[in-house]
């Protein structure tokens, strides 16, 4: 049986599921697509190919043999993107939290079926059918889950819209002894730079009581404020509306001061070893084009 314990982002990792871009299909077509930043490449004709993502994430795979971290990954299902495995479930305590992600992304999910039958029955979580999560707008820290949501009358009509309100006070029951604070996220089908499609598209908290934040992915300014003040301003590295389109927010920590991040975040990574990370840089561009990364890419089932 898998023991699942997870309580914040920054813990020493021990066990992970890592997403695949093996037999990740033909260029979808626009229809197809879940978010703008995708869209944008299939018209520009840069849409990222199989090889190259294959060995963006070999190289995640041999930062985390390194840090003696067990690596799990979902069974590969032909023709089909498999690479953002956070989307799929994820892990707060010792319970696995299966999303209620978009319909055509089920076989995804049964993906890690291997894994989910070994998590203890009671504590496998399946909410109901009218919560929607996704596990990129989930973090568990601490005494506090942030939750990144939308809750505009139009949510039906933004694709990029995931996470709503019944998720949120779900996931409140779950956790009673918990604060659960959702974020109001800024969302547009059509835009890149102006849709945070997950919270870790525009904040993530990092080891050593710092963050990342992105100002205008989130739609109501106290909610920013209010994790300003959380951090501490001097604590918290603010990105560019660019930095948050190459997605810097969506780096992933292995301990509360070992990051993986991306070799182009020149600026994020000079800041994050000023503080004294160590910064384990992989290539990760061609994977960004689809609006994840690192986070994305990865769902922790253990941290120490």
């Amino acid at each position: 049986m898998l023991k699942l314990n997870i309580q914040d982002e920054t813990s020493r990792l021990k066990a992970v599921v890592l997403g695949t871009a093996e037999s990740n299909g033909p260029v979808p077509s626009i229809d197809e697509c879940y978010d703008p930043k995708s869209i944008e490449h299939i018209k520009a004709g840069t849409y990222p190919k199989e090889e190259d993502m294959i060995r963006e994430m070999e190289a995640v795979a041999a930062v985390f043999e390194k840090y003696d971290v067990k690596v799990y990954r979902p069974k590969v299902l032909k023709d089909c993107n498999q690479i953002f495995s956070r989307d799929i479930a994820f892990v707060i305590e010792d319970k696995m939290i299966r999303a209620n992600i978009l319909p055509n992304r089920e076989a995804e999910v049964h993906a890690i079926d291997y894994i989910w039958e070994q998590v203890a029955e009671e504590n496998r979580v399946v909410l109901p059918e009218e919560c929607h999560v996704e596990g990129g707008d989930v973090m568990p820290w601490n005494d506090y889950i942030f939750v990144g949501t939308y809750s505009g009358d139009d949510y039906p009509e933004y694709i990029t819209a995931r996470t709503n309100m019944d998720a949120v006070i779900a996931l409140q029951e779950l956790f009673p002894e918990k604060t659960v604070k959702s974020f109001e996220l800024r969302k547009s089908n059509t835009d890149p730079k102006e849709n945070a499609l997950h919270l870790d598209c525009c904040f993530q908290p990092l080891g050593k009581g710092k963050a990342i934040i992105h100002k205008n992915g989130f739609l109501i300014e106290r909610e920013y404020q209010w994790l300003i003040d959380f951090f501490g301003k001097e604590n918290v590295f603010e990105i560019t509306k660019d930095e948050m389109y190459a997605m810097n927010s969506n780096v992933f920590s292995i301990s509360e001061d070992i990051i993986i991040s991306e070799k182009n975040f020149t600026r994020l990574n000079d800041w994050l070893r000023s503080q004294g990370f160590t910064v384990e840089e992989v290539p990760y561009a061609e994977i960004a084009k689809q609006e994840g990364l690192l986070r994305c890419s990865t769902m922790p089932l253990i941290r120490e």
